[in-house]
């Protein structure tokens, strides 16, 4: 059985090329570029502390909506890469120290939210809109689990560590700076860029040549 990398249900998937070593080398492209894209959204920024706000999310969104699952975890995955190699690909640099960061945990639940995303792009969901949109609401909700976790896991090593506080930190409520760091300034702008990935994604399906 030929390598699947893609589905016919994605955008990617009906825009392949038939051959499979064409269809494999055009992955292999999107990826790339993918992960170029992610690397703009995340100078798409406004820094505040401790989290910056970016645009990566939504691009995330669309672009494991538009590639499918396999395809989308292995654009993320390569970003990360990109990034702890040394690479200024993340929002205010890169490097192997980008790990100890408050921000973290959002890059890494880029895979998570990537896979859930694809996931249901490729079962369908392309040009769904309710389905779409939902499945990623659920993803973000699963990426807000990721920096919640890590901005508290940083906050503590940062307080018992005895170095000198920063301001977001709040030493007596280590659960409350997490939230309101990694959590509640996001929820409303999230909402809207998921909704804008959806419809960008189902738009675009909708203009694609039937197939069958």
């Amino acid at each position: 059985m030929a390598l699947t990398l893609t589905t016919p249900n994605t955008v990617l998937g009906v825009l392949s090329p038939k051959s499979q070593s064409a269809r494999l080398a055009a992955n292999l492209v999107t990826v790339v570029l993918g992960s170029l894209v992610l690397a703009l959204s995340a100078k798409l920024s406004v820094p505040v502390m401790p989290i910056p706000v970016t645009l990566q999310t939504m691009a995330v969104a669309a672009l494991a909506a538009g590639f499918g699952w396999r395809i989308g975890v292995a654009t993320v995955a390569l970003y990360i890469v990109q990034g702890l190699s040394g690479l200024p690909v993340f929002a205010t640099g890169g490097g192997l120290d980008y790990v100890m960061r408050p921000s973290f945990g959002f890059i890494l639940g880029y895979l998570p939210m990537a896979y859930i995303i694809g996931r249901a792009a490729d079962l369908g969901a392309s040009g769904r809109i309710v389905l779409l949109f939902g499945a990623m609401l659920l993803a973000d909700a699963v990426l807000f689990a990721f920096g919640f976790t890590w901005l508290l896991v940083v906050a503590n090593v940062i307080v018992q560590s005895g170095a000198t506080l920063p301001g977001w930190l709040d030493a007596t409520n280590l659960i409350g700076t997490a939230w309101n760091g990694a959590v509640a300034p996001f929820i409303l702008w999230d909402v809207l860029k998921m909704a804008f990935a959806a419809l960008s994604v189902v738009g675009i399906w909708k203009l694609l040549p039937k197939k069958g």
